[in-house]
């Protein structure tokens, strides 16, 4: 394999410069042509193509975002988007492509892979929702960016005896919600797939001491945290804060285990492609490389870890 493409893909996440410096150190090591596709998917179907090098990624890892900038375009799914996406590519001599990012970059790849294009896909999102992988790039470093948040709440909460509600990034797994929980403290957690719902949370509140103020960390999704504001006054008589933290939970400089993550998953999927091995996605589990095909990923959410919620109920 002579020639290399590498993008980002959905949302952006910290971490994804370091996988991209990985990615095309490793390759020119290994003396293949690498290059860097603009905007994502977009980028691929309308010709955003640009050469890479040592030089191009040096003084990368340490940035937040994505050089290469990222974008969700639907119309890589379409029949006319994905000819045109392999039109360019052929075009460009591109024999295969390292998409970073997370559900989107799999479903781009998979659309590549029906059409008998090789991509690997380095997981990388916030959330930390890809089953199959211990943990996705970027996730360590939002999950520290939400607990400096809560920890400043908190002083002020406890300052004014208010209770505040810190909505954060969710998705259908809410795994960061439940360690930014722990990790920060919170008194209550209000995930998809919880044991405990709005109601049970109202009724604790209203029964103890934690009436008084409560740091209570809400996964985006699981409910409409503005409602839930509103039903707390209502029920538990409990003046609370809304603080959505958004997309300041993405930014800033990557984590060292984000960068070592990144840089072992890049240099990981060029070896992949080199010694044959296509259309997958890598990861690590269990502190050890792995690598799925596509069709093998597990498409079932990620599952709470009952042992986490245990601890988290002994704690709070």
């Amino acid at each position: 394999m002579n020639r290399i493409g590498v993008l980002t893909s959905g949302e952006d996440a910290p971490g994804m410069n370091a996988a991209i410096r990985a990615v095309v150190r490793a390759g020119t090591y290994h003396g293949v042509e690498m290059v860097g596709v603009k905007h994502g998917s977009y980028g691929v179907i309308h010709g955003l193509f640009q050469e890479m090098d040592e030089k191009s990624v040096s003084s990368i890892m340490q940035r937040g975002g994505t050089i290469l900038q990222s974008s969700i375009s639907e119309e890589i799914y379409t029949e006319e988007g994905l000819q045109r996406a392999l039109g360019n590519l052929k075009n460009e001599n591109i024999e295969a492509l390292i998409i970073i990012g997370g559900k989107e970059a799999l479903k781009t790849a998979r659309a590549f892979h029906k059409h008998g294009f090789s991509s690997m896909v380095i997981p990388a999102t916030i959330e930390s929702n890809i089953p199959g992988v211990d943990y996705t790039v970027g996730f360590h470093t939002a999950l520290n960016n939400i607990i400096h948040y809560i920890d400043r709440i908190r002083d002020t909460a406890s300052s004014h005896e208010k209770t505040s509600i810190v909505e954060v990034a969710g998705d259908d797994a809410g795994k960061i919600a439940y360690y930014a929980g722990l990790a920060g403290g919170a008194e209550n957690i209000l995930i998809p797939g919880w044991k405990e719902n709005a109601d049970d949370i109202i009724q604790h509140i209203k029964d103890g001491e934690e009436k008084r103020y409560s740091i209570i960390v809400i996964a985006e999704g699981s409910i409409n945290s503005a409602d839930f504001k509103r039903q707390l006054k209502e029920q538990a008589g409990v003046e609370s804060r809304l603080i959505v933290l958004g997309d300041t939970q993405r930014g800033g400089a990557p984590t060292g285990i984000d960068r070592i993550l990144a840089s072992q998953l890049g240099a990981f999927a060029i070896e992949s492609l080199l010694n044959n091995e296509t259309s997958k996605m890598v990861g690590i589990l269990h502190n050890e490389l792995v690598s799925y095909d596509l069709s093998e990923v597990p498409s079932h959410r990620s599952n709470m870890d009952e042992n986490m919620y245990q601890l988290f109920k002994k704690l709070s």
